[in-house]
């Protein structure tokens, strides 16, 4: 993590000074930012409707609602990584609850170096999201030039009475000769755009 370029976003949900001053001496700003601290989930809740956080910490239980529902909420969002921070008491109970949800959860009293161990595994696991979601996002846009051009083909079927595959050669040598993708040669025709 030292010579990495990637900030993350974090919102500390603790009603908790203490906590949150042993929290912000292990944020620094060169990492994450920007860090946002709220101390109810109300507050919470209006923070993730303002934006989209990378990384949430809970320190549970909060003076408006114990902060599980949310995590798991939270977690929901691919973008998210939540970590609930509980007494050792209820930490394994919690955990079995949430783990589905991919909530990361920490049983409390803890130490600085646990809560540092806890944001590296929670920073790891946000590059993995990236990259599923830039996998993903790939995929997607794949998915809708297939669409397009099987799309373009029926037209060419059915108005120009080709073949499947004389349809499919015909937008390949026209993306060819026009220096432009399938996909932008299979919209300009659906949209009508493409002399013949």
């Amino acid at each position: 993590m030292l010579f990495s370029q990637t900030c993350y976003s974090v919102l500390v949900v603790s009603a908790s000074e203490r906590f949150n001053d042993v929290i912000r001496s292990l944020l620094p700003a060169s990492l994450f930012l920007p860090v946002r601290f709220v101390s109810s989930i109300s507050a919470a809740r209006r923070a993730a409707a303002d934006r989209v956080y990378d990384l949430i910490l809970i320190n549970a239980p909060l003076p408006d609602d114990f902060g599980s529902a949310f995590a798991a909420q939270q977690s929901a969002n691919r973008e998210t990584l939540a970590l609930v921070l509980v007494r050792a008491a209820q930490q394994e109970e919690l955990h079995s609850q949430l783990v589905e949800n991919g909530v990361f959860t920490l049983a409390k009293p803890t130490t600085a170096q646990a809560l540092q161990t806890a944001l590296q595994w929670m920073t790891a696991a946000r590059e993995r999201l990236r990259r599923v979601e830039a996998k993903t996002q790939t995929l997607e846009e794949k998915m809708e030039e297939i669409r397009l051009v099987n799309r373009a083909k029926w037209l060419l079927i059915e108005q120009r009475h080709m073949t499947e595959p004389e349809a499919h050669r015909w937008i390949e040598k026209q993306a060819m000769d026009r220096r432009q993708s399938k996909k932008a040669v299979a919209r300009a025709l659906l949209e009508g755009s493409l002399p013949e």
